[in-house]
């Protein structure tokens, strides 16, 4: 007789975070989720007791994807010395690459009792980084200036979701740019 395979509870946190990044987090159903990790539902609910469970462990996943993406593309590239520069054109671009999670995170009004500023900062302290950096560029006011760019860097962010924005990555930068120095003051 066959060993049945045991399914774990990060085989199931693993497929459940590869569909809702595909698909969103709505297309993560106990029978969409059983059909991806190829078996029943029972495991599911053996631990889980409820998918809202799951959906918050996805999310966590979520926010610390987030924290790697920046960090690799931090690392990759230096794009600017001006604070909030290259966290704008990062957050855009994540927007872009994986707009499904990008919808969760920053689109839901479900954050599980994370504040938007938990969300930025991630598991590695991005935001609060950027923070300092303003702080240490002599920017007298670091938070009306992060509110200030933000409405770009959020806006432009939506806007790829919808299909509106496609600026050039430079013009991006650019216009980050030309925002941080016209408010930093």
């Amino acid at each position: 007789m066959a060993r049945k395979i045991s399914i774990t509870q990060d085989m199931i946190k693993d497929a459940a975070f590869s569909l809702a990044r595909e698909e969103g987090i709505e297309a993560v159903t106990a029978r969409r989720l059983a059909d991806k990790a190829g078996c029943s539902t029972q495991p599911i609910f053996r631990i889980y007791e409820k998918m809202e469970q799951l959906h918050e462990d996805v999310f966590l996943m979520a926010i610390n994807f987030f924290s790697e993406f920046y960090e690799t593309g931090k690392q990759k590239e230096n794009i600017s010395d001006k604070p909030f520069v290259q966290f704008g054109l990062l957050y855009i671009e994540f927007a872009l690459a994986e707009p499904q999670l990008f919808s969760m995170l920053f689109l839901s009004k479900n954050r599980y009792g994370r504040t938007l500023y938990e969300l930025l900062n991630g598991s590695t302290g991005a935001f609060v980084r950027e923070m300092n950096r303003a702080k240490t560029a002599g920017v007298k006011d670091p938070g009306d200036l992060f509110m200030k760019m933000w409405i770009f860097i959020h806006g432009a962010a939506c806007m790829t979701i919808t299909g509106d924005y496609d600026l050039p990555r430079e013009e991006t930068i650019r216009l980050l740019t030309d925002t941080y120095a016209k408010n930093a003051g």
